[in-house]
This record gives C-alpha cells, structure tokens and sequence, in this order.
C-alpha cells in the first residue's frame, strides 16, 4: 500500500578526530634545513679560508669595488672599503693639502678682505660641485677598469687582486699579491707578464682623465728590512709601474710623484706577513677646481 512506502533518512555523524592535519610542517621544515646547511657552509668558509680568499669572496659579491665613503657622492656605488678614511695614506697626506679644494676658513678670510657673502657661497657651491663632477669621473674610471679586466681572458682571474677606492687624495688603485700569484718577481723590479697587462689596462682608462698620477710601491714587512734594501726596491717598482702606465697612454706631465713605502704602510697591519701588504698603489688625483677671480666695482 502507497502508505507503508516511507521515506527513511540516516544521518551519519563524522568523529572530530580523523581530518586530514595538512603538510605545511613540511615547508616550514624544508626551510630550517636549508637555513642549517647555509650556517654550516658559512662556518665552514670562515675557518678553511685565509684573508686573501675572504677579501675574494666578498668582492665577488659586492655589487662594485669601488669603495663609499663620506667624502664620495653616495649613490650605488657600495663596494669593499679597506681602509677607514684612508688611514695609511701617511706621507701622502702632504698631496692632499696641495691638491684638495679651499677651507672654509679660507672663504672667510676672503671676506674679510672685501668679498661678499653672496660671492662666497657661489664659491662653496662651486667646489662642491667640482667635487661631485670628480667623484662621478672616479666612478666611472672604477667601473671602466674592472670592467676591462674582466674582458680580457689574460687577466680576467686577477680582478680580485684589483682594489679600487674613493679617498680623499683621489681614485686609489691598488694591485695586490696574493699567495701563488705576485705582481713581481721574487725580490725583483722584473714586472710578472700579467702585471704589465694589467698596468696597459689601467693606463687606457687612467690616460682618458686629466687628473694627475701618482704610483708607490709597498713591500711586504720582513721584506730586505734590515738591509734598507726594500725602500729602494719598493721605489723601483713603483717607477716601473710609472713606466708601464705611459706605455699604456698616460702623458709624462701626468705623472706627480713616484715614490717607494718599503713596509711602512701596510694593507693589513693587523696581518704583517700578508701578502696583500705587497702591492702597487696608483692614485688618480683629486685636483682642486680653478679659483675664480672677483672683479670690484
């Protein structure tokens, strides 16, 4: 009969306790492993390698290796800074009171002997200006060295004993020693066949700006130091490196100063016996902007 044909509806009750618990441990655990493995490898790096290598590895990174310092124009250029403010510049600061522009008590003293204010402060902005102009050229000139380096297949493995920074006295280039790998013949002014390419390079760029040069060769410290003989042969070296650079296109008037440091002025003083410490310093130099002539009424 059309009444016994009811409907019967089961309801079944799911247990709260057998859901599925997801996998995003899984992403969160992948991720603690790799962070593991990078602190173990950088562990690792920082107890096998020596300064040289560690120097190495962070100019590879770095996105340029021209240094930023306070006194440069900021911008990108975030390289590796080896010295503070330049510490061991040394006898060099002499060059940087010819050649840096005008104090400001030297701005002051010119009002006092009748210039207006307005005419100095066209001064300042003036130097500041100049001084901006040239930091850009060092810049450039930075870029366009590791740059060539990196271009020719000769040389290309030694960009990493190419140190570049912005100081005070100028654009420093150092071209340094490392373990297997000197710029010179061993306790000789005989210049590797690399280091001369290296030297032609650097001369093409440096030949393009009207900054003077100046070079100086370092030894490393225990290098002929009782005899003396290290000042003459770091002073060698340095007037070889001078030679190289014109052969590579810089003008003789270029040149401002050749001088040997012997072990005075070490890259590292904190490692005396590094090899770095044994290097060539070349500086394009800060010239100061023409000093504009006021005509009285």
């Amino acid at each position: 009969m059309a009444g016994n044909n009811a409907v019967v509806i089961k309801k079944i009750k799911k247990g709260g306790h057998g859901g599925h618990h997801g996998g995003a441990w899984k992403v969160a655990y992948a991720d603690f492993v790799t962070a593991m493995m990078a602190f173990f490898l950088l562990m690792w790096l920082i107890n096998t390698t020596s300064p040289e290598q560690k120097r190495g590895i962070a100019d590879y990174f770095a996105p340029q290796s021209i240094a930023q310092t306070v006194s440069g124009s900021g911008g990108v250029l975030g390289g590796k800074v080896v010295g503070e403010d330049s510490a061991r510049a040394g006898g060099a600061q002499s060059v940087m009171q010819k050649q840096s522009p005008p104090s400001p008590s030297s701005a002051t003293k010119g009002l006092a002997d009748g210039q207006t204010e307005g005419g100095a402060n066209s001064d300042s902005t003036s130097n500041s200006n100049a001084r901006s102009t040239q930091d850009g050229d060092f810049a450039h000139a930075a870029e366009a060295i590791h740059q060539a380096i990196q271009d020719n297949p000769d040389i290309a493995n030694l960009s990493h004993q190419v140190i570049t920074e912005n100081t005070p006295q100028g654009l420093r280039i150092h071209l340094v020693d490392q373990d297997g790998r000197p710029m010179f013949q061993n306790a000789s002014t005989e210049p590797m066949p690399y280091t001369r390419k290296l030297l032609a390079a650097v001369g093409r760029i440096v030949a393009g700006l009207p900054n003077r040069v100046s070079t100086a060769g370092h030894t490393g410290g225990n290098d002929s130091a009782a005899t003396g003989a290290s000042w003459e042969l770091s002073a060698n070296r340095a007037n070889q490196a001078r030679a190289l650079l014109q052969a590579g296109g810089l003008g003789s008037d270029r040149i401002y100063e050749v001088a040997g440091k012997a072990g005075s002025e070490p890259l590292l003083p904190e490692d005396p016996n590094a090899s770095a410490n044994r290097r060539l310093s070349i500086v394009l130099m800060r010239e100061a902007p023409p000093v504009p002539t006021h005509t009285g009424q």
